[in-house]
């Protein structure tokens, strides 16, 4: 019978937001029954389960309300240049320019419903870990096993766990037999976790390090048990992630800065040339109105009315890119911060490492043999100092790889082609030591056939070793048993793998190189403990494999019986192993200024290990530890973690603060990660990068990019990609700006003059949008300067228009503006009855110049002549497509009127084409001498 709960009890407790939770792992069972006001025979009533359901609320995660369509939309308009880009709309409609502004309006709804598009995909987080949760669960209330939603849990039930299930809540362990529960999607440790139920000593243990804990949202992957509900909803571990990444808000991406930025530079600065030089035209005697509609010329020709669509585009080309080196965006401006990132965060498990178990070394009398080949298949070979030797001229390596064989649940299925087509299906450890027996030769099906299982003890977290009983009747006569002993003709082998500081302990021989059996000295027991602590401090995760043969192997329900007198074989040492690409990969961000830091919740030693065999942790720089992290205030982490490499054994917050210090330090910051315990740090980066094979839904839909092979060469691959997007950008931003600024010279000089304006409203619209429209989009498919990652990250805060590009502008500025007024002053002179014959001049010239002036602006440093002219097939197309359309305006009688142009003679054509090739001349000549001056500190 359940004791009568008093009126508030600590299971009614429910914590303050950000507080800390209570430390359960650290009660006994006995506190945490009282604690809880429960019972471990008869669980909570169904009377006090639905009294504290009701006053917790459900078991369920709390998603935050998401903005709504018209929102969505009405914060794609919330950008200056769109504002500035509205108004020229309305100001032109009112003047009677329909055409104008509808042009204007399109691009502007255009730009606006592919940001909602693509609003409307994103955000999905909460949603996915919502199906983590377990959809029902079996619990004992009122003495009696029950089947509930998960959601009816309360703190106080009862829950059975057994192989299979999802945690469905946060529990305290008070019955773990033989239970194994996988807790990589939370902690990101690649094996699973032995849980037992004695309590721990620290409170501020890690999650990880929490044995008597299981954690709403892992695996059951073993075993059973069962557990007491600590904490539901929002207050489980899950619940606090989900916490994190609902407060965590969204920062504008480096390319939106700068781009609204350059917008509100623009459109301030074309309202003040407007006004200049509509006040100018007024003290010239100029008529008001025809001043206004220059005025309004102006700032449709500052205004790069195309440049929103463009950008938009060009990332959309560029996420198609991106899908060709595995890198699926979610968020098309994450393209580009992807390009200026300064620092990877990146977790080990899955991303640096193979996330698989693999045996690399096997101890045995003395010898270390190392074991090569791939973690996933049984190919490799097996050498000893460096020279590949037989399995069979070392026994007791034999021994070793048949003991861990037959002690063994894990099954390679093979295909029909030999070893083509075959999985591993098992736990991790043990999928790692059959692929390792089957790289000697040893298959499980003949072997279990010749060794048929009989009995077994198995494995309990508190024994911390596993033993199996196998029978062998009238053995063959070329049987090459380890085992097989001529006195007997029925005999039982006893199988046992463990610790090694345990099982040494039951052993009292060993099996020495040359297959005799001797003595276990003290001086051999040291040996092994030695050689077991050198490998463990290779951060490889060892086991001790003994055996024992008799005629009448003892009954197994006495362990202790069994598991004596056992003849010691070797250390088997496993890793989860680095990928071995990975260390290519590091070296190429290196190059490229972008610092790697390893993010795990795996121990130190394993991932100093790691660290170092890939190149990862440099020479001064150091480890850090979660507990370390918790002691530090934020003016500390800032500093250090600058200097640090590795941080093991971290807990979601740690994650988010080691963003944010890195953030604080005025890094552009990616963070990769696959599991449920890396979402909010991903969202808390500036991109999050998750991982598309083995990562969780709720990375994936947290996280702006999805790796689709989770290869870190991708990553470093996305990096260029990213950098070649946003060096397109400003490639198109310096073009149109160069063009655009050209344009508002050539009407303001020509003003100043006293001349009419050479060129109209809609001339300057048609430039903008489709002249100069195709060679930008052109641009935005450039394939990247051949230094693109030689070159450091960008600092943060340059801006677009940085000082060699405010130079250039200038002297296309001059150039254009140069060719346009004389081609025009020539007209003027030549034909002075026909005014708009000069206008047409000066068009045709201004047209073509920015046409010619696209191709040297596809690199800002490189010459035209090293690119090649015909290397961008998408912009000679644009160019051909820009010079059509562009005769079609001059030469086709309905477009005259329209566009106020003439059709050009031969002769007068002959005044324009000399002009035409004095911007990309200044281009070319502008960016050898560029270089030249770059080049000279270097030569000094």
């Amino acid at each position: 019978m359940n004791p009568t709960p008093p009126a508030v009890t600590a299971a009614d407790e429910e914590p303050a937001r950000g507080s800390a939770p209570r430390p359960w792992h650290t009660l006994a069972v006995d506190d945490v029954i009282d604690a809880l006001t429960t019972s471990l025979e008869s669980g909570l009533s169904a009377q006090e389960a639905d009294r504290r359901l009701a006053r917790l609320g459900p078991n369920e995660l709390q998603e935050a309300p998401r903005p709504g369509f018209w929102q969505n939309l009405i914060a794609q308009f919330n950008n200056f240049i769109v504002i500035v880009l509205i108004v020229a709309s309305v100001v032109s409609a009112i003047l009677g320019d329909y055409f104008e502004a509808g042009a204007i309006m399109a691009i502007v709804v255009l730009n606006a419903a592919l940001g909602v598009i693509q609003e409307r995909r994103a955000e999905q987080a909460l949603a996915a870990l919502r199906k983590l949760a377990a959809p029902d669960a079996f619990v004992i209330r009122g003495g009696h096993r029950r089947k509930v939603p998960s959601r009816e849990l309360v703190p106080g039930d009862l829950v059975i766990l057994e192989s299979g299930n999802y945690t469905p809540a946060d529990l305290r362990l008070v019955e773990a037999v033989n239970l194994r529960v996988d807790e990589s999607a939370l902690t990101g440790e690649s094996r699973t976790v032995n849980k037992e139920t004695s309590p721990l000593e620290s409170a501020d243990a890690s999650l990880g390090d929490r044995m008597n804990m299981a954690y709403s949202g892992t695996l059951v992957a073993g075993g059973r048990g069962r557990g007491l509900v600590v904490a539901t909803g929002m207050q489980t571990e899950l619940g606090r992630i989900a916490g994190m990444i609902s407060e965590i808000e969204d920062e504008e991406t480096p390319l939106q800065l700068r781009l609204d930025q350059l917008g509100r530079v623009l459109g301030w600065g074309a309202l003040a040339i407007c006004g200049a030089v509509f006040a100018l035209g007024w003290v010239r005697g100029f008529d008001p109105l025809e001043m206004f509609l220059v005025a309004v010329s102006l700032a449709v020709a500052a205004v790069p009315e195309g440049l929103p669509a463009v950008v938009t585009i060009t990332l959309a080309l560029g996420m198609r890119e991106m899908i060709t080196r595995n890198a699926l965006i979610r968020r098309l401006s994450s393209v580009e911060t992807l390009g200026s990132t300064t620092v990877i965060c990146s977790d080990k498990t899955g991303t640096l490492t193979q996330n698989r178990m693999s045996v690399t070394r096997v101890w045995v009398d003395g010898r270390m043999v190392e074991i090569t080949g791939p973690g996933d298949a049984p190919t490799g070979e097996f050498k000893l100092d460096g020279e590949t030797i037989a399995v069979d001229s070392i026994p007791s390596l034999t021994t070793a790889l048949w003991v861990a064989a037959l002690n063994n649940d894990a099954v390679i299925e093979r295909g029909s082609n030999g070893d083509a087509g075959f999985r591993v299906v098992g736990e991790p450890t043990e999928a790692a030591l059959m692929l390792a027996a089957a790289k000697a030769g040893v298959w499980k099906d003949p072997l279990y056939e010749a060794y048929p299982r009989i009995e077994e003890i198995p494995f309990d977290s508190g024994r911390k070793r596993m033993t199996t009983i196998h029978s062998l009747k009238a053995p063959r006569a070329d049987d090459a048993s380890p085992f097989y002993d001529q006195a007997m003709s029925e005999w039982e082998v006893a199988a046992t793998k463990g610790a090694p500081e345990v099982i040494l302990e039951m052993c009292s021989r060993y099996q020495s190189a040359d297959d005799t059996q001797r003595p276990l000295t003290d001086d051999l027991r040291s040996n092994i403990l030695e050689a077991n602590e050198k490998m463990a401090q290779q951060a490889l995760r060892v086991l001790a494999v003994a055996y024992r043969v008799e005629a009448d192997v003892p009954d197994p329900s006495q362990p202790e019986a069994v598991e004596r007198d056992l003849i010691f074989v070797g250390l088997i040492g496993m890793i989860d192993p680095p990928r071995p690409e990975v260390r290519d990969a590091l070296k190429s961000a290196e190059r490229a200024g972008i610092r790697t830091v390893m993010i795990t919740g795996d121990y130190p030693d394993t991932a100093r290990a790691v660290a170092e065999q890939i190149g990862l942790l440099k020479p001064g720089h150091e480890i850090a530890t979660g507990r370390e992290l918790a002691e530090m205030d934020d003016a500390a982490l800032r500093q250090h973690v600058m200097q640090t490499d590795v941080f093991a054994r971290v807990s979601p917050e740690h994650k988010v603060r080691i963003v944010d210090a890195l953030k604080a330090n005025r890094q552009v910051v990616a963070m990769t990660g696959d599991g449920v315990n890396d979402a909010p740090a991903l969202k808390m980066s500036d991109i999050g990068v998750a991982m598309g094979i083995t990562g969780t839904d709720v990375a994936k839909e947290t996280a702006d990019m999805v790796l689709t092979d989770d290869n870190y060469v991708s990553i470093v691959s996305a990096v260029e990609q990213g950098r070649i997007i946003y060096a397109n950008i400003r490639k198109f931003v310096y073009y149109l700006l160069s063009c655009n600024v050209a344009e508002i010279m050539t009407i303001f000089l020509a003003i100043l003059l006293g001349l009419p304006s050479p060129l109209t409203a809609i001339q300057l619209l048609w430039l903008n949008l489709i002249t100069d429209g195709a060679p930008a989009l052109a641009l935005g498919m450039e394939k990247g300067d051949p230094d693109t990652m030689e070159k450091p990250p960008r600092p943060p805060d340059e801006p677009i228009i940085n000082r060699m590009m405010r130079v250039g502008i200038t002297i296309q500025t001059v150039a254009i503006t140069g060719a346009t007024l004389t081609a025009y002053l020539i007209g003027l002179r030549a034909f002075p009855e026909h005014a708009q014959i000069a206008e047409t001049m000066a068009f045709a010239t201004l047209s073509f110049s920015e046409l010619l002036r696209a191709f040297t602006a596809r690199s800002e440093t490189f010459s035209l002549f090293r690119l090649g002219f015909f290397s961008n097939r998408a912009m000679v197309l644009a160019g051909l497509s820009s010079l059509v359309l562009l005769l079609v305006v001059v030469y086709v009688p309905i477009l005259e009127p329209i566009f106020d142009t003439y059709p050009l003679t031969i002769a007068q054509w002959e005044i324009i084409l000399p002009l035409l090739v004095v911007p990309s001349v200044a281009a070319e000549l502008t960016k050898w001498v560029m270089s030249q001056r770059s080049a000279q500190p270097a030569a000094a």
